[in-house]
């Protein structure tokens, strides 16, 4: 482990986190159904040739091209129909000379026949009790025919390990008849807020007392990335309840959040519940703005992360620090943040004499941000329909209308 730092750079501090993780070797089979957003654990080779048969794409009629040599509107081409295929049906009968084949989308090429022309494109006759129809064109050899294997040739590699299942991968893996899937096991989170002060919804509001904002907000972070904590409580501000629940929640957790007890002041209880548990401090304290006095600790070697107890500094840091952690150690590319630069919509008067994250709305490539004093690490309401973090160097002034800003896409 490295010696402990404190006031580091945001930078920085997601180096230590993600050069000291553990990226997740377990593994599971679940039923293909259940497999959206997991990330496969094996390299997928197609077992058959998709499709497995020459098919028709249309409605229309399978015929001999040769049948067609010299056809126009001056030199019609009758052509007996003598049977009928249907998607899921097969074909018994092999077309011969002058015969062809009604076919519907989908279903498998008669023998004998090479080309399918379009429903629309002939006239339909019935004479004796047979059925003709007049072709008035050419077909070419294979003209209108779906290929056996042209989707995925059978023995070539589909998927590859560590692919997002998607509805469209889930599609893929369908098509080859898999009804289980082998994927990496979904990281184990335990989360806690912590402080006297909180009561869950439900419960009467005493004097002094608030309801627990950020237990739901990250539980439903949590849950947006695939993620259903294992743990998720409100603890007291007492040392020996918050060590408890942390030694219990270690046994089953590839990870442990809390929120609140952070900073310096009378109740903020990690600064002994961590010498308690024998954890190693990996830092304390970030230069950003909300969510300065952040930690990351160990305990026996389950990672833990001490966000602030202000709601909007909670959701800050949770997305610059929490955040690379989950996309690295539960092999999900897809949750780093992205970055883009912005338009600032109207000025923002107030100068950043440290490094600062502000919410807002980005909409075709401006970016609006809330008013004047809506920006408070305690106010949560302001980020609502905010789908990104404006990052403000430290040392900037006042940022003026139409300037251009940096973004984290949220």
């Amino acid at each position: 482990m490295t010696t402990e730092r404190i006031g580091i750079e945001l930078e920085e501090a997601v180096t230590l986190i993600t050069d000291s993780l553990k990226v997740m070797e377990r593994t599971e089979l679940v039923p293909a159904m259940e497999a959206n957003g997991r990330i496969l654990a094996e390299d997928i080779y197609a077992s058959f040739d998709i499709p497995p048969f020459h098919r028709s794409p249309l409605d229309g009629f399978a015929l001999r091209s040769e049948d067609l040599s010299g056809a126009s509107g001056d030199n019609i081409k009758s052509i007996q129909i003598i049977d009928t295929v249907y998607a899921g049906d097969w074909c018994r009968m092999k077309a011969g000379q002058g015969e062809g084949i009604r076919i519907m989308t989908g279903a498998a090429i008669p023998e004998g026949t090479d080309c399918v022309i379009r429903m629309e494109d002939v006239e339909e006759k019935v004479f004796e009790g047979r059925a003709f129809i007049q072709v008035d064109r050419e077909l070419v050899h294979n003209q209108n025919i779906c290929f056996q294997g042209e989707d995925v040739a059978k023995g070539t590699p589909v998927l590859c390990k560590g692919t997002k299942m998607t509805y469209v991968e889930l599609g893929i893996l369908s098509s080859l008849g898999m009804e289980e899937i082998k994927v990496y096991q979904t990281l184990k989170v335990a989360l806690f807020s912590t402080g006297d002060e909180l009561v869950l919804p439900g419960t009467s509001l005493k004097p002094g007392k608030i309801y627990d904002s950020n237990l739901f907000l990250l539980y439903a972070r949590l849950c947006e990335f695939g993620i259903s904590p294992v743990t998720a409580r409100t603890l007291p501000d007492q040392t020996e309840e918050v060590v408890k629940a942390i030694k219990e929640s270690s046994e089953d957790a590839d990870l442990i959040i809390t929120t609140g007890g952070v900073s310096a002041g009378d109740k903020d209880i990690f600064h002994e519940v961590l010498p308690v548990l024998g954890a190693k401090r990996i830092f304390w304290k970030v230069n950003l703005k909300p969510g300065t006095p952040a930690m990351f600790s160990f305990y026996e070697g389950t990672p833990m992360f001490h966000l602030s107890g202000n709601p909007f500094a909670a959701a800050t840091t949770f997305e610059l620090l929490v955040r690379p952690f989950l996309a690295k150690a539960g092999r999900d590319e897809g949750l780093h943040i992205n970055r883009a630069k912005a338009i600032l919509d109207k000025e923002f008067t107030k100068g950043s004499q440290g490094r600062r994250f502000i919410r807002g709305k980005l909409n075709a490539g401006r970016v609006i941000i809330p008013p004047s004093g809506k920006h408070s690490s305690g106010m949560l309401a302001s980020m609502s329909g905010c789908n990104c973090l404006v990052d403000i160097p430290a040392g900037s002034g006042k940022l003026d209308k139409d300037c251009e800003v940096e973004v984290l896409l949220l």
